[in-house]
């Protein structure tokens, strides 16, 4: 196995357990990897500290280990159980409730590069590394041997590995078939997830919580969700027991998506109407109507994807949050939420605080709003931490 030197004193974070080794934290590489290839990583004394796999970039190294240890079929094996056996733990599998839960979470399940979400008998899986692209078979038969109710694997990662890498990589079944329903059941809802050509792996699992919490305050109210997508809020505030609920997107297949969600649930159900338009166009026009809202519901994608658009993202959420607080009924409830990994929640505490005060609006922090379970921190790579929301009552 090929070694990487550290340069002295730049050993620190990885025995502090962080699973990443930059790239000028590097005195001396032994030979020539191939990005993806798993290396070895030494101190500067030359003593061990991880086993990962090397990339071209900034971040040089994922450590997929920090024992000496082989990285074998039997390595993957146990990784995987792990994983499905913490899911187990939390009350996540349940086929005849919830068949839709992540499976593996990148670095919080010490699997640097790579994302599993299971929808009934399929899982798919995307990689952010070319490391986990070229372990992808693997990767797949671990799943299908250690996780009882998956029979395919699709592989999505057409998108998301690095485009500099000199790899084609195609999306598609690695074990398995297309499946005739792509139906997935969460918390007793139903759900069209289309992992064929939806955004990410083609649900937002990480919004689960918090369309359980949404739903406890629909009753009664009329609920406008932004951003919807596939329209999860919005079916958790019609079970809620909401008065009206109004779904925006720019995307028509998102729309088609939402009704599609919202019928399969509540068949004819006149409380429920979807809107193809700009959200900001949206949040506009209501000021020159008398339509108001009790709960509004803003849960854009990621306004910065990289810190050189952290900025304008920051202006963004401000702009999207005071329309809000205009909009919203005196005594409403906004579920606000950012999912860009390089907004802390202090900046976006404190963008949302400067749309509050611009609307000059009295507002109150109900709930303080992160991932779910599934999507585990791993306590040592706080970047991990990427869903962000308030629930703020506006008076």
């Amino acid at each position: 196995m090929i070694s990487i030197q550290l340069k002295p004193k730049k050993e620190e974070s990885l025995l502090r357990f962080h699973p990443w080794v930059f790239s000028g934290a590097i005195q001396h590489i032994e030979g020539k990897p191939a990005e993806g290839d798993l290396v070895e990583v030494l101190d500067s004394k030359r003593n061990f500290l991880a086993i990962g796999h090397y990339q071209i970039g900034s971040i040089a190294v994922r450590a997929v280990t920090f024992e000496n240890e082989p990285i074998d079929i039997d390595f993957w094996n146990r990784k995987i159980q792990w994983a499905y056996a913490m899911r187990v733990s939390l009350g996540l599998v349940n086929p005849e409730k919830n068949n839709t839960f992540r499976l593996v979470h990148g670095e919080g399940d010490s699997l640097p590069g790579l994302i599993v979400d299971v929808y009934a008998e399929t899982a798919v899986m995307q990689a952010h590394s070319v490391g986990m692209h070229e372990t992808r078979q693997i990767l797949a038969e671990a799943i299908v041997k250690n996780v009882p109710q998956v029979k395919n694997v699709y592989y999505k990662s057409e998108t998301t590995l690095p485009f500099k890498a000199p790899i084609a990589p195609e999306d598609g079944y690695l074990i398995g078939k297309e499946t005739v329903s792509l139906t997935a059941l969460e918390n007793g809802l139903e759900f069209h997830v289309d992992w064929l050509r939806g955004q990410k792996t083609g649900f937002f699992v990480d919004q689960r919580e918090n369309r359980t919490l949404l739903e406890r305050y629909a009753a009664g109210k009329s609920v406008l969700n932004m951003f919807c997508y596939t329209g999860g809020f919005s079916v958790y505030a019609l079970r809620g027991g909401a008065e009206l609920v109004h779904s925006v997107d720019s995307s028509t297949k998102a729309i088609q998506l939402t009704e599609k969600n919202v019928e399969a649930n509540f068949p004819n159900d006149k409380r429920h109407k979807s809107f193809d338009e700009d959200a900001f166009k949206y949040l506009n026009n209501l000021s020159n109507i008398e339509q108001k809202y009790d709960l509004i519901i803003l849960d854009p994608p990621a306004f910065a994807k990289h810190r050189e658009a952290l900025r304008n993202a920051l202006k963004g959420y401000k702009r999207l949050n005071a329309k809000a607080f205009e909009q919203i009924k005196p005594g409403g409830i906004v579920f606000t939420f950012s999912c860009s990994q390089v907004v802390t929640k202090e900046q976006f505490r404190l963008a949302v605080f400067s749309a509050a005060a611009e609307s000059k609006r009295n507002v109150r922090i109900l709930h303080q709003l992160s991932q779910p379970a599934d999507h585990p921190i791993n306590i040592y790579h706080p970047e991990g931490e990427y869903l962000k929301g308030l629930v703020l009552w506006v008076e």
